[in-house]
């Protein structure tokens, strides 16, 4: 059965970011379970007009990247017995034991509850070199006392990727590719940098601020590059083919025959309001909110945390989900008019 969309409004809507130059091109879809309806509305690079946008564009999904590889990487380390939720972090990981981090529990860092420190300029604060980086991280005292407050920070999932590298022995990229993208037939999901053959088919974004061109195939993001491309905050590339096949199985866990290491108990424990968080506010569930303005209780649309110009949400109730991906840092990357655009899409979306 097709998909009740107004998709001429939706064409119109995504069509206008891209007259606006919110954003230089688009590739939007809304799907179910069995179907989905796209847009590939612009070009991916204003400076090569005659290449138009394509459902396989390749875009550095910044903030997706916490929860397509660190929410899954540690859904499946959850799920293989070898991570307790509630288990401060010092009785386990020598790294951070006798430190403040060490009191937090797993849990508190994935509601954002840990009272971390919020800055996340990792080379001001700490040096480039990656070590000294992830010793700042895990070494540094926190805001408040875990479990005293809601408040949103890049960190929990740089600490998060950490952890699932101590756990599992893999870096990171290595972890989310065995145990979650290839599992799910995600073929082009990948850390970068990416290789050249790759990196020509990706949507750039923003400047590189020692060479001035723009950033093709590499993060955009600071801090990913100052750790190689690979950590938990950001530095993940993929296509809507991949993000549709990732999101049907949070709606219908190995429905298309992907079996990762994380299925139904672990989704239906992230995707719950108040999981670990209690009285406090915002009460979202595990790297999963609520989408802002919406009634949980009915509404039920979920997005992860951190939006930048690439965007997921996920209705189990009304079972659907929706992606769309912008490179709005090809221009100013002012987040208010794409802001604008991503409100209007999710209502449209699941109308």
């Amino acid at each position: 059965m097709a998909l009740d969309l107004d998709i001429d409004r939706i064409r119109e809507l995504v069509g206008e970011g891209v007259r606006d130059k919110v954003y230089p091109g688009a590739v939007w879809a809304v799907g179910d379970r069995a179907n989905m309806a796209i847009g590939t509305p612009g070009v991916p690079d204003p400076d090569r007009p005659d290449e138009p946008m394509r459902h396989d564009t390749v875009f550095d999904v910044a903030g997706l990247t916490a929860v397509l590889a660190v929410w899954s990487s540690i859904g499946c380390l959850v799920e293989a017995g070898r991570l307790h939720l509630d288990e401060q972090l010092g009785e386990f990981w020598s790294e951070v034991r006798g430190h403040p981090l060490g009191r937090a529990t797993t849990r508190h860092l994935l509601t954002h509850t840990a009272g971390l420190p919020l800055r996340t300029d990792l080379g001001d604060l700490y040096g480039t070199h990656p070590r000294d980086i992830r010793d700042g991280v895990l070494h540094e005292a926190v805001r408040r006392p875990p479990g005293e407050a809601v408040e949103y920070t890049d960190r929990a999932a740089l600490v998060l990727g950490y952890l699932a590298e101590e756990l599992s022995g893999q870096s990171l990229d290595v972890l989310a590719a065995t145990g979650v993208w290839q599992p799910l037939g995600m073929t082009r999901t990948c850390y970068g940098p990416l290789p050249d053959e790759a990196a020509a088919r990706c949507a750039p974004t923003g400047l590189d601020d020692s060479t001035g061109a723009r950033l093709k195939g590499t993060a955009r993001c600071p801090s990913a590059r100052l750790l190689g491309g690979v950590c938990g905050i950001s530095g993940a590339f993929s296509v809507l083919p991949d993000l549709a096949a990732f999101l049907r199985h949070l709606l219908q866990p190995g429905q298309d025959g992907g079996q990762p290491g994380f299925g139904p108990a672990w989704i239906q424990e992230s995707l719950r309001t108040g999981t670990g968080t209690g009285d406090l506010a915002p009460a979202g569930g595990l790297f999963w909110h609520p989408a802002p303005g919406t009634d949980p209780g009915t509404d039920d649309i979920w997005v992860p945390h951190g939006p930048t110009g690439t965007g997921a949400w996920l209705a189990p109730k009304q079972g659907r989900w929706a992606v769309l991906l912008t490179n709005e840092f090809y221009y100013s990357g002012d987040p208010a008019p794409l802001g604008h655009v991503r409100d209007a899409f999710r209502s449209l979306a699941f109308a």
